[in-house]
């Protein structure tokens, strides 16, 4: 095949990789697949993402970083450390470089750079991690207003015989033709990530308890469980895409529903709640799926399910609710064809007919239940002080096959190292 063939076939499939990222709606998980689609493009070992951070954007925080290399070391299933740092945007480093100038950088040996050159590579992690980096090529992404959403840098570009070469010309233009579709992706799911925290802002105004670094950590927990248990059961890739792209937003909304209860329940402390303000509090769950209703995407449906099921037991157990609700009715009933109804009125108890049980039990649902609780247990609440890790994860195993599916918790305790990196990133704000 002439090289103008190869050429013209990559670039279709990079089109092709254009049209799939214009569907992701998750800025995380949208990141995360433009790193893994460039590394794939140009043959890559490795590759970090970072965007602008800081008050005044004057920051990189890395968002993801991937090695071949690296990963080929450890069980299979298992990730890399979960990382986040920031430095600043400025000449001394070349992601900062990159960034400050506005300018792409191709590096045939991140080690035999010129020393009049303003920056410098920082070999520590290298040595740390028994690494050696070589080519470079770090562009910026860049809106067409010329506004710098963050940088991208990707390693080691490798032959057919994985030996490392530079990033010819080629390359760029396949990175620099990708990157042009991905800044257009990204400034859509930034709309949607804005929508979303105007959302839960909202619901934060009504609930303090349920502040965004606390929606935030349980929607990265719930994707990490996740990721885990869709390797575990074999999940094909299209699949396992298009389920965490949408169970990362779904999951912020577990507990939307709290914006239609009463604060005289919602933001009592002592005493705690008597049977009928309970009641009334479990209506929560119905109101947040109410608010998705009728769904007209396969996230609100998700959505739908994560509010209205993230509190069912796997037991089955009668503290499970709210059961069976037919959202069209805004009823519960028992699950029978021809039951009897029981409405429910914002603002009124729940009548719980009859629990969910196991696999019932929406998927989505079950995996939010266990991130939601672990991360109430491991944090402080006005009513309670936070339990330590280990008893927090102790709990969370001693509840599988009774409060949790015993496969999600499988799953949760694989992911152990990755979650207590998740609560150390997303602390709650002072």
């Amino acid at each position: 095949m002439s090289t103008i063939s190869q050429r013209e076939k990559k670039l279709e499939s990079i089109i092709e990789l254009e049209k799939k990222l214009s569907e992701i709606q998750d800025v995380d998980v949208l990141l995360e697949r433009i790193l893994t689609e460039t590394r794939r493009i140009v043959n890559a070992d490795a590759g970090s993402i970072y965007v602008v951070s800081g008050d005044n954007h004057e920051s990189l925080q890395i968002k993801y970083s991937q090695n071949d290399t690296q990963l080929r070391e450890i069980p299979a299933g298992e990730k890399l450390p979960y990382l986040f740092f920031a430095f600043p945007i400025n000449e001394k480093s070349i992601s900062g470089y990159v960034a400050y100038t506005g300018k792409a950088l191709n590096i045939e040996d991140a080690y035999s750079l010129d020393e009049k050159l303003p920056f410098k590579f920082n070999k520590q992690t290298d040595l740390t991690t028994n690494y050696r980096t070589k080519s470079m090529l770090t562009i910026p992404l860049k809106m067409a207003s010329g506004t710098l959403l963050g940088v991208l840098q990707i390693i080691n570009a490798q032959d057919d015989m994985g030996n490392v070469i530079p990033f010819d010309k080629d390359a760029e233009l396949y990175v620099d033709h990708f990157a042009s579709a991905a800044v257009q992706a990204l400034q859509r799911a930034y709309n949607t990530s804005n929508m979303v925290k105007r959302m839960l802002k909202m619901s934060e105004f009504r609930d303090p308890k349920e502040t965004y670094p606390h929606v935030d950590r349980v929607s990265s927990i719930a994707l990490e469980i996740y990721d885990r248990w869709a390797y575990m059961n074999n999940v094909p890739e299209d699949i396992r895409h298009k389920f965490r792209d949408n169970l990362k937003i779904a999951a912020k909304f577990h507990d939307i529903g709290k914006v239609g209860v009463s604060d005289v329940i919602l933001k009592k402390q002592f005493p705690r709640f008597n049977d009928e303000e309970r009641a009334i509090m479990k209506g929560h769950t119905c109101i947040g799926a109410m608010l998705f209703y009728p769904p007209e995407s396969d996230l609100d449906q998700m959505s739908i399910d994560v509010a209205l099921h993230h509190h069912e037991r796997w037991d089955g157990e009668e503290i499970g609710y709210p059961g069976y609700f037919d959202l069209q009715s805004s009823s519960t009933f028992d699950g029978a064809v021809d039951d009897c109804m029981t409405p429910y009125q914002i603002g009124c108890p729940v009548s719980v007919q009859r629990p969910l049980k196991g696999e019932e039990i929406p998927l989505a649902a079950r995996i939010v239940a266990v991130a939601d609780v672990f991360d109430a247990l491991s944090h402080k609440r006005c009513y309670k002080e936070a339990w330590s890790l280990d008893d927090a994860f102790a709990e969370i195993q001693n509840s599988a096959g009774k409060q949790f599916d015993p496969e999600v918790v499988l799953a949760f305790m694989k992911v152990r190292e990755r979650v207590m990196s998740i609560l150390m990133a997303i602390p709650d704000e002072a």
